[in-house]
């Protein structure tokens, strides 16, 4: 099996839950990646930080560079690419950490079907105030990584996932960010056997989003 993994809290958490399963066997991350910027896609976390999760959580790390701007054929091209390797290497399955979206689930079960590749989602459906809480709770540590400017202002890029930013989001704005009101980076929890040391050298504004410029210490 694959995770789909964006380098976040929910993919995170989504490996610690499939962790519990003795009957499943995980064989790498599986991650899009800006080519250009070397940063992973959407989230804007440099690959570097990305390949120390992957040492952390024991796991190899599946690459899928995209050129940017990227259309959605060639994102489906690449992908397809992916999916014919995990074929040919047994891969069973793939696990995605979506928790309500139900048009990305619908596109995901569209991508794999008739591949032989069942698709898996361990956290959907949650409550996500609920899981937000659980996934604290579980020593699960995060940094906000992005942040769009339109539900949340650039303060928040950088800040530590914990209870505390929970009580300071604004009303309408999902506790996991579920909507894209923020994305994470997960650096340290149950699923990783170290911490991955962090520092946040500054903001970028581009585009409408605040980047937390996250580093390796």
């Amino acid at each position: 099996m694959l995770l789909s993994w964006s380098s976040g809290k929910d993919s995170a958490w989504t490996l610690q839950v499939l962790r519990g399963d003795a009957s499943l066997e995980l064989v790498g991350l599986l991650t899009t990646i800006n080519e250009s910027a070397q940063r992973v896609a959407m989230h804007g976390v440099a690959d570097e930080l990305l390949a120390a999760q992957a040492d952390a959580a024991g796991l190899a790390l599946w690459r899928i560079d995209l050129p940017s701007p990227c259309s959605n054929d060639e994102y489906e091209a690449r992908m397809r690419r992916a999916i014919d390797r995990a074929k040919h290497e047994r891969v069973d399955a793939i696990a995605f950490g979506d928790l309500f979206l139900a048009d990305i689930r619908a596109y995901r079960e569209r991508m794999l079907a008739g591949t032989g590749i069942a698709p898996l989602f361990p956290l959907f459906g949650a409550d996500t105030a609920a899981l937000a809480r659980e996934m604290i709770a579980g020593g699960l540590r995060a940094k906000l990584a992005c942040v769009d400017l339109a539900k949340l202002p650039a303060s928040f890029a950088g800040r530590d996932y914990d209870a505390a930013l929970l009580r300071d989001l604004p009303a309408g704005v999902d506790p996991c960010g579920e909507n894209g009101e923020f994305h994470t980076f997960a650096i340290a929890g149950p699923m990783f056997s170290r911490e991955i040391a962090v520092e946040h050298a500054g903001t970028v504004v581009r585009e409408g989003f605040a980047f937390a410029d996250l580093r390796l210490k």
